[in-house]
């Protein structure tokens, strides 16, 4: 079941590499008690992805405060390495929080899930944003082909605030 505006985010483990290694955060640890903007990507490193819709967040995240966010979070189901450097690469250290879901746990959770094995990149999220309070959806806006970078783009998701 694909979850819907009013649903509370399932219990998940994400992953990001922290000083002494590979460190977790729970949903609870991501969303519990904060407003949070969420995005996922279908890849780190990829045309739409690192050219467009990572970039925008980015550039946006202080009127994101200034809109009373705590945190812009984005979700790829990559590995903590991956997105590490795909963070170090885009400037993105800062201004959003990127999150591995390595083994898409909590994109399949939220039924966000897609198989791109067809093209060799096995299970991947689809494109989305949400605006997220105290772990409840408030907003969802969802990517009908995960090419395109509109309806979930910081733009988008700023208008809905």
């Amino acid at each position: 079941m694909t979850i819907v505006q009013g649903d509370s985010l399932p219990d998940a483990t994400f992953r990001v590499v922290g000083p002494n290694g590979i460190e977790t955060l729970s949903t609870k640890d991501v969303f519990g008690g904060k407003k949070v903007v969420l995005f996922a990507v279908p890849g780190a490193f990829t045309p739409t992805c690192h050219l467009k819709h990572l970039p925008g967040f980015v550039s946006q995240a202080d009127a994101f405060k200034a809109k009373g966010v705590d945190d812009v979070v984005c979700v790829a189901v990559n590995d903590p390495f991956v997105l590490e450097a795909w963070g170090k690469a885009t400037g993105a250290g800062g201004a959003v929080t990127i999150l591995s879901d390595g083994n898409a746990e909590f994109t399949k959770k939220i039924g966000m899930d897609f198989d791109g094995g067809g093209i060799g990149l096995g299970t991947r999220s689809k494109r989305y944003a949400m605006v997220v309070e105290d772990g409840v959806v408030k907003t969802l806006q969802t990517e009908e082909n995960p090419g395109v970078a509109e309806v979930s783009s910081a733009e988008a998701i700023l208008a809905a605030l």
